[in-house]
């Protein structure tokens, strides 16, 4: 197995471990990180436990996407084309999982945030600690990419509350009655829950589970899960470009960035909370 810097692997007899190691960066997807989880996906084809898992190593799974990595925040994408070709990067990194021939656990803790909540839709089988906030962006400057992939699991109206609200998140219950998640448990209790549900499974010979997920993905893709993936990247990259985006990125600039949260900060989906009389 390789060595990484971005993550980490951990083998069990069931499973192996990918885990997201930037905690310092709030496992923010870098370019490194990416490059590096895409490799091993590729090794753990064919080393390593019947049981692929993927968990955030600190305070959360993932922050989302590290935009000063892609010359993002106010900078802008210099260029459109550019821009939609690493957005389809992205989407074609997050189909190695649901390609892999293995089963991928999701074990999310923390936060999940903007393209987190995009990956762990390509997973095969979500487990969510019952701390968990699952969001949307604060700021919009972007759209069109992640919720669509929601919609094969939650519906397209709980995908249209989710992404019509900047900053928008659900919690662990909200998720698994969604359709989001599998299951939601207490945090201290998630790696071990995992793991018994990776040690279940691993019962089942690998040849069996390769067929049985190559399958039930034919099912969904029937349903048009792939499909609805084809246009996301030109349509954000298309955003990104918008005079309204463009203006809220100059007033990033000048405000901060964490003056520009609170100008967008309202209350989520998960609780739904009605607004105060005034």
């Amino acid at each position: 197995m390789a060595l990484y810097e971005a993550i980490r692997i951990e083998h069990e007899e069931a499973l192996s471990w990918i885990i997201l190691n930037r905690p310092d960066a709030a496992n923010a997807l870098s370019p490194q990180l990416l490059e590096e989880f895409g490799q091993a996906l590729e090794v753990l084809k064919h080393e390593g436990g019947p049981v692929i898992a993927i968990r955030g190593e600190g305070r959360g799974f993932c922050a989302g996407m590290d935009l000063g990595g892609y010359g993002g925040g106010d900078k802008g994408p210099a260029d459109p084309m550019a821009d939609r070709a690493r957005l389809e990067a992205n989407v074609a990194r997050w189909l190695q999982m649901w390609d892999h021939p293995k089963p991928v656990i999701a074990a999310v803790h923390g936060y999940c945030m903007a393209a987190a909540a995009q990956m762990c839709v390509f997973s095969d089988i979500t487990v969510v600690a019952d701390n968990v906030k699952i969001g949307e962006p604060t700021i919009p400057i972007g759209g069109g990419f992640i919720a669509p992939a929601w919609v094969s699991l939650v519906g397209y109206k709980r995908a249209k509350e989710f992404a019509f609200v900047p900053g928008n998140w659900i919690d662990g219950p909200t998720a698994v009655e969604w359709g989001w998640a599998n299951h939601c448990v207490p945090a201290d209790d998630l790696i071990a829950s995992v793991r018994s549900l990776a040690e279940r499974i691993a019962l089942t010979p690998p040849e069996v589970l390769r067929l049985k997920k190559l399958s039930i993905n034919r099912a969904a893709e029937a349903q048009g899960f792939r499909q609805a993936l084809s246009g996301i990247a030109e349509i954000d990259a298309l955003l990104h470009l918008a005079p309204a985006v463009l203006e809220i990125r100059a007033r990033m600039k000048d405000k901060g960035l964490k003056a520009m949260i609170q100008e967008y900060k309202v209350a989520p989906t998960s609780p739904l909370v009605a607004p105060k009389e005034s």
